[in-house]
């Protein structure tokens, strides 16, 4: 069973209900670019991408969406150990293999309509793992399993994995952490995406005081 998501444990929560409404506005968006493939990445390392991206795939399968979550973090992949899943077949492994090219292996949650495609073994170079056409035939394998696939990719300022996996999917949403993230990260995240094209969607503010009123 997953830990630490709001969205399962406190349904009601404010946190829970931002989740929702976030949701809703990715959903609509933008009527002639819908938003299928979503990825969630954040300046730096330590502001809960990992743990943002899963309670929004869960609001995304409570509406009675299929849902795929993968983590596309080849560095520090955490959705396995969030959804206490095994990791030796994940990503990487869809990506070598030719027979799970066309049958991924997926896992089942406890939340219906979600799945998770772990890491797998992390590869030496992921960047080239992301950036490849492997890497494009997987995404459109998981689309036509899913009204929604998101992806959990690792900070822009770490490595270039994230600039690489952003061009490829539908949009792209930076997480910041309250009281941790810099303006100057932020920024710097920003114009690598938007250097090579990738499409900003916006921001999600993690760990905001909960002393903050109304919504």
């Amino acid at each position: 069973m997953a830990v630490n998501l709001i969205t399962l444990q406190d349904p009601r929560a404010a946190a829970a209900e931002a989740y929702r409404a976030l949701r809703t506005n990715l959903m609509y968006s933008s009527a002639d670019r819908p938003i299928t493939t979503l990825m969630l990445t954040s300046a730096a390392a330590g502001e809960d991408k990992s743990i943002a991206l899963a309670n929004l795939a869960v609001t995304f399968a409570q509406a009675g969406h299929r849902t795929i979550i993968v983590d596309a973090d080849l560095r520090r992949p955490a959705q396995h150990t969030i959804w206490g899943v095994d990791n030796a077949r994940g990503l990487t492994t869809m990506i070598l293999e030719d027979s799970l090219l066309a049958n991924p292996p997926l896992i089942q949650t406890d939340v219906p309509n979600l799945s998770v495609l772990t890491s797998g073994t992390l590869p030496a170079v992921p960047a080239d793992i992301l950036g490849g056409a492997r890497m494009s035939q997987a995404i459109g394998v998981l689309k036509a399993r899913a009204s929604y696939v998101l992806f959990d990719a690792p900070p822009v300022l770490v490595a270039t994995d994230a600039v690489v996996l952003g061009v490829k999917v539908d949009g792209v949403v930076l997480v910041t952490r309250a009281g941790s993230t810099r303006r100057d990260q932020i920024a710097r995240a920003r114009e690598a995406l938007e250097r090579v094209g990738a499409r900003i969607l916006g921001a999600v503010l993690t760990n905001a005081p909960r002393e903050m009123k109304g919504y």
